[in-house]
């Protein structure tokens, strides 16, 4: 079993991506990203307008190490290059929904900036 793509994206290109983008860190090895794999093509591959990186992580890897990935699977949610939140081992439909609601919804509160209220 392989990570589907070959391609790993730089962290510039992360950055500056534009939209709604899920970084999923893991290894084809890794028997909770094997489990999780349903419950991720579930949710996250059925959400219209959110592209889904994955990308295979471990020693000597870069990209994981950037975004101090500690556990497989870590999926980052980023919005416009600027990451949300995350799941980490993620164990149920509600944790990725609610991370994908967070990444989605397009207003300041989503940042973490209420502005005192």
């Amino acid at each position: 079993m392989t990570m589907p793509d070959s391609v790993v994206p730089e962290r510039l290109e992360l950055d500056v991506s534009q939209g709604a983008v899920v970084v999923e860190f893991g290894t084809p090895w890794c028997g909770y990203c094997q489990a999780a794999q349903p419950l991720i093509r579930q949710v996250i591959d059925q959400a219209p307008g959110v592209r889904h990186v994955r990308v295979e992580d471990g020693k000597g890897k870069r990209l994981g190490r950037s975004y101090q990935v500690k556990l497989w699977p870590t999926l980052i949610f980023l919005r416009d290059g600027q990451e949300r939140t995350r799941c980490v081992r993620p164990e149920s439909r509600q944790m990725l929904e609610a991370a994908l609601e967070h990444v989605l919804r397009d207003d300041s509160s989503a940042t973490g900036m209420d502005d005192g209220i």
